[in-house]
Parts: structure tokens; sequence; C-alpha cells
């Protein structure tokens, strides 16, 4: 059983190392036809168009090759007698419940609260390996903490960039935006390969080590992308928290009738805002008697209701005596 169990793990790697070859080769055949297009045309180029597209040929037939016998590997799989074997693997362990399937909201709250935890758990080495700079540093990282190999630590990395950025700290910003995008390109391989991150995170890194300019060309992108994208979210987080802050003194500002005296202030004839700026009581009663009754009476109730004017106040006291004067 141990050796069926090989072989199909065999099967299974030697046809991910076929797909990234070929997919390697298919990135040097389109570069050498993309140079054949714009005319870079000699022998020696020539013979290396053919010589990969011989190899295109060959990995494509391998490929085929592979699939089927991966295939018959799980079609033989499927007849093996019941044991503890093969009755403990996946496939045979599903048991029936009369359970209500969970709803999306549910799923979602699920996915968030996995997120939280995994990150709290694993915070610190996730910034670890975002501020290492070497290739082989970080493989090596990886090769020792294989648990970081997933959607959560890119997803960490990118909040990192988000607040570095917040705090105008652009350089480590781009140093862990650099890592979140590694971490990106190891998961884009993974669903290409139909394989487990931490299965493959190796080929990565043998790959963009000695990377073709296409490739190196992609990853770069991808990266400014990044970049830009972390620069556009930092400045609405920034902004929403000055809004925030400007909410909040203005509530702070509010008068017993809920208005804003700032704002009051300012909607306010230019005569009673000079006797406010004077603190001049005289000068406001006189501004206020010059208007209609309707409006000296509009006004006065706003800037009460915005704390401007406090009618038990002293100054209201003076009023009421001069007005009974």
């Amino acid at each position: 059983m141990a050796d069926f169990q090989q072989r199909g793990e065999d099967l299974e790697n030697n046809f991910a190392d076929c797909k990234r070859l070929l997919e390697e080769a298919q990135g040097r055949l389109k570069e050498l036809e993309e140079g054949k297009k714009e005319g870079e045309e000699d022998e020696g180029r020539e013979a290396e168009l053919k010589k990969v597209q011989a190899e295109v040929r060959k990995l494509k037939k391998d490929e085929k090759a592979f699939e089927k016998m991966i295939e018959g590997h799980r079609r033989e799989e499927k007849k093996l007698p019941w044991n503890v074997d093969t009755i403990s693997k996946e496939g045979f362990s599903k048991s029936v419940l009369n359970i209500k399937p969970a709803t999306k909201e549910e799923m979602e709250e699920d996915k968030v609260e996995t997120h939280k935890t995994f990150v709290q758990k694993y915070s610190k080495e996730i910034k670890h390996f975002g501020m290492l700079r070497r290739w082989d540093d970080s493989q090596k990282y990886l090769s020792d903490n294989p648990h970081l190999v997933c959607e959560e630590t890119a997803n960490c990395l990118v909040v990192i960039c988000i607040n570095f950025e917040i705090d105008e700290k652009h350089a480590l910003m781009e140093q862990v935006a650099h890592q979140a995008i590694v971490m990106q390109f190891i998961l884009d391989l993974a669903r290409t390969l139909k394989v487990d991150p931490r299965g493959c995170f190796r080929q990565f890194f043998s790959r963009i080590k000695t990377a073709d300019k296409p490739y190196q060309d992609a990853f770069d992108r991808e990266l400014e992308l990044l970049k830009e994208r972390v620069r556009s979210c930092a400045q609405i987080r920034m902004d929403d928290a000055m809004k925030e802050l400007v909410e909040e003194e203005r509530q702070k500002r509010l008068g017993p009738g809920g208005l804003d005296p700032a704002e009051v202030y300012e909607s306010l004839p230019k005569e009673i805002q000079r006797s406010f700026d004077e603190k001049n009581i005289q000068m406001l009663q006189e501004a206020l008697n010059k208007l209609d009754p309707e409006e000296g009476k509009y006004h006065l109730k706003r800037c009460i209701d915005s704390g401007l004017w406090v009618p038990d106040s002293g100054e209201g006291d003076d009023e009421e005596e001069e007005d009974e004067g």
C-alpha cells in the first residue's frame, strides 16, 4: 500500500515538474517568436527557435502521458480492497449527516475569524518574512515555516504595507510589498499546477532566481501595481480618519440646540459677527434692532442653539437691564 501511494505521489510531482517546464518553454518560445516578428533573424536564433518548438511539443506529449498515468492510478486506487490504509483516506472519511448547509454570510464570518486567528498566532513570523531581502533567505524561511505559505500571509503582508504607508515609512512599505508579491506568485503557481502551495514554493524560487525577462517583467509589473493600490488605500484611510476627526471636533462644539457655533457664526450678518468679535453687547443689540424683527429673532435663536449666546449669562442680564432702561 505504501509503495502504491508513493507511486501516486511521484506521478503528481513529475506531472507538476512537467507543467512547470512546459510553462517556461512556452515563455521562451513566445519571446523568440516576438523577436522574429520584429526582424531579429539570424541562424543561431532560428536554430534556438526550432529547438524550443521541439521541446514544447515533447513536453505537451509528456504532459498528456502523465495525465493518463495519473487517471489510471486513480482508477486502480478505487479498486483496492478496504483496509486501514484506504478507509482512513479522505475519500472514505465522509459521513452523511442531516446538517443545514452554512449560509454565505456564515462562511464569510468563518473565513474572517480564521484569518484573524492565523494572523494573531503568526504575526511575528509574517513580519519577519516581510523584511527578508534575499531569495535564498526567503526560501529557507518558508522551508522552516511552511505553514506561512497561504492566502492569510499574503493578505496580512498587504495590511502591513498599508500601515507603513500611513506612517510614511515608504521604504519599509516597498520592502514588504515585494514579499507580498512573492507570496502571491507562489499561490498563483500552486493554482496553475493544482497543487498545495507548500509543495511548490521551491519551484517559484528556482525560477525567479534564473528568471527570463518576461517572467521578471511580470513580477516587477505586479509589484508596481500593488504599491499603487497600497498608496491609494492608505490615502483613503487617512482621508476617512481626517473626516472622522473633523466630525468629532464638530460634535464637541455643538451648542444646546445641536447647532455648530462656527457654522452659525459664518451665516450671521457682518455687523453681528463684528459684535461677537469685539464682545460688544451694545453693538449686538443695535445690529439686531436694524434687522427685520423676524430675521433678528431667527439669528438670535440660532446663536442661542449654537451656544454663541447664553441668555442667562451676565451679558444677558446686562442686555435685559438695558432693554428695561
